[in-house]
């Protein structure tokens, strides 16, 4: 297997993992790699072993008061919303993830992190226990919360279609008064039961996006608007079926820089295909820049 593949699925392995469990987990994948001094392996496995160490050392750190959430994937998206506005629905319809939910507020009391694949990248989604009123000034537990808010990339705010609007801009008035600005949408929850018209109306600086977890296309909709709240570019390996997540503009240096630092340093170019090639299989140097869905070859 190649060394960048091989690094690709020891990432994916470890997903979720934490503590004792990561541990295991790292120590089984340091038995199974080939015990090379140097190369490409080598800094695999010391890799690994830094990884080793790092966790134990989480380990040792009591956080009994923390609600911090550990960033995972290629961005980190917060779910915020009024309380009852159908967040851990959503949260797990997107991922699998097994959340108690309930038609009563404040059923989630801590953040809940959970990673879902979107165009073949991990994406980390979190959901915000319901903000109040005076969230910012710590009512309902909400500096801590928005605390764990300041950490994500992108914000999808969460609303039940058939409730006033006036929930909704009471948590968008916290979070602007928290000093918290970053990429923001809609997800007009519940749509199956009422219609979105009322919040697009109220929020037209805002994307709205309606969705019901009853209804697979409306969250496929969802899914490519999470996307492009993340602001990256995918790019797809000749030799790899899952694509490389980059902040634009993406230049073919900074895709084999992904891959391995020893390959950005070989790098001569690329071949390219997709929205970036002005034809297929186009050779272009290590400084074109790529677009989103752009499949490449990097040459050495």
């Amino acid at each position: 297997m190649p060394h960048r593949t091989q690094m690709q699925v020891i990432k994916r392995r470890l997903v979720g993992k934490d503590g004792s469990e990561r541990i295991r987990e790292l120590r089984a994948i340091l038995e199974e790699l080939p015990g090379y001094r140097n190369g490409p392996y080598a800094d695999i496995r010391k890799w690994v072993e830094g990884q080793i160490e790092q966790t134990r050392v989480r380990k040792r750190v009591v956080h009994r008061d923390s609600i911090a959430v550990r960033h995972e994937g290629a961005a980190q998206i917060a779910l915020v919303g009024p309380p009852n506005a159908g967040k851990s629905s959503l949260l797990q319809a997107l991922s699998s993830v097994q959340i108690k939910t309930g038609d009563y507020a404040f059923t989630t009391t801590r953040p809940v992190p959970a990673v879902t694949r979107i165009g073949g990248v991990l994406i980390q989604l979190v959901e915000i226990p319901g903000l109040i009123e005076g969230a910012h000034d710590g009512r309902g537990g909400g500096r801590a919360l928005l605390g764990v808010l300041r950490g994500a990339d992108a914000i999808l705010y969460c609303q039940d279609a058939g409730a006033p609007p006036a929930e909704l801009r009471t948590v968008i008035a916290e979070v602007r008064d928290a000093g918290i600005d970053m990429p923001a949408a809609i997800a007009a929850t519940k749509s199956d039961e009422a219609d979105a018209a009322a919040l697009r109306a109220a929020f037209p600086e805002l994307e709205v996006v309606a969705v019901s977890v009853l209804d697979d296309a409306s969250l496929d909709h969802l899914r490519d608007l999470l996307w492009r709240l993340t602001g990256l570019v995918r790019i797809h390996l000749r030799s790899d079926d899952d694509p490389v997540a980059l902040h634009p503009p993406a230049r073919v240096l900074d895709v084999a820089d992904a891959i391995h630092h020893e390959l950005a340093a070989r790098c001569t170019g690329a071949r390219v295909w997709g929205p970036s090639a002005r034809f297929p299989g186009q050779r272009v140097g290590r400084a074109h820049v790529l677009e989103d869905g752009d499949s490449v070859e990097i040459l050495d």
